[in-house]
């Protein structure tokens, strides 16, 4: 039986939930059991935001990750947050772009990467959020390749539909980063 607890953190408008919706779709597709849970401020944007996600091959008792063997920080006060939160041998990733500081456990697994200035230079602004997501994958396989293309076609509304390419493409840029660690 594997279950794998996952949080996304940072602030509103970073495409937190978006992201958490996105894995939350590629594990339903994978035939596994599912949770999502948004949480956020009461701040359009700038405000708190993160979003747990549980991927499980049974059946989820509850929603909180309080203990996640995933942690993706998209800003500072949120890996000040949640480091302390990731059990020993947990993934941290961290925007390395937007978090100055190190993580400073030795006892997990640190994934530094740019998101932020790879979505700049690319102009993809908005979609930092994937290629940090294309990095988790990459790292943990969390989800398979394949699985991808078909989530972000379940998660891009049709209103929004001129994004999927430019999401797909911000996916691949994390997932082929080799920097970090």
């Amino acid at each position: 039986m594997s279950t794998t607890q996952v949080l996304i953190a940072g602030f509103g408008g970073q495409g937190i939930l978006f992201a958490g919706k996105f894995l939350a779709y590629a594990g339903l597709l994978q035939g596994r059991c599912v949770s999502w849970l948004p949480s956020y401020g009461p701040e359009m944007r700038g405000g708190t935001a993160n979003c747990s996600v549980i991927l499980s091959d049974s059946q989820i008792g509850s929603p909180i990750v309080d203990r996640p063997d995933v942690l993706i920080a998209m800003n500072l006060p949120s890996l000040d947050k949640y480091e302390d939160a990731a059990p020993a041998g947990a993934d941290i990733f961290v925007d390395s772009s937007l978090i100055q500081r190190q993580v400073r456990r030795t006892d997990v697994n640190v994934w530094p990467i740019p998101a932020t200035a790879m979505a700049s230079e690319n102009g993809y602004d908005t979609l930092a959020n994937m290629i940090l997501m294309g990095h988790v994958i990459a790292k943990t396989g969390i989800i398979p390749k394949e699985l991808i293309g078909e989530a972000m076609k379940k998660v891009v509304s049709a209103r929004h539909a001129d994004l999927l390419e430019k999401n797909l493409e911000a996916l691949r840029l994390g997932f082929e980063y080799e920097g970090g660690k």
